[in-house]
């Protein structure tokens, strides 16, 4: 069974995190997802989210601590996924490669369907508002 590695950024501002919803023609298309992409090999985690965030999302990011780490396996593959706090230090991300983009709150995750190699850290993400505060929050 294939196995892949995948980098994923969480990016809050606000109150909000950003997500992004999978081509419709992509494995598990039209679900919503954390942005990253599969690692290449001889790439570290962080270099390979920049990279998928800017071809992605158009914009760069700084990539900060490891939240999560996960192993999920689907019928055709498994993945392990590790989810990275990233800070916005580049133009304001919009839907190159993915279908669109949003800003939800915490009670909005629920509204959006993702897959399930991401249930854990939604779990997270709504039990724990202290994964929403940034730096940038806390000096206003």
């Amino acid at each position: 069974m294939p196995s892949i590695e995948v980098a994923a950024g969480l990016i809050f501002r606000e109150g909000s995190l950003l997500i992004a919803q999978r081509r419709s023609n992509a494995h598990l298309g039209g679900l919503w997802e954390f942005p990253g992409g599969k690692r290449e090999s001889g790439e570290s985690f962080e270099t390979c989210l920049r990279r998928e965030l800017r071809e992605e999302l158009d914009t760069v990011v700084e990539v900060g601590e490891l939240i999560d780490s996960v192993e999920h396996t689907y019928p055709e593959k498994s993945v392990s996924l590790r989810f990275y706090r990233c800070q916005l230090t580049g133009p304001e991300p919009r839907a190159v490669d993915c279908q669109a983009i949003a800003w939800v709150t915490p009670r909005e995750l629920a509204d959006y369907e993702f897959p399930a190699a991401d249930n854990h850290l939604l779990e997270r993400l709504r039990s724990d508002p202290g994964l929403w505060t940034t730096a940038s929050d806390s000096t206003k």
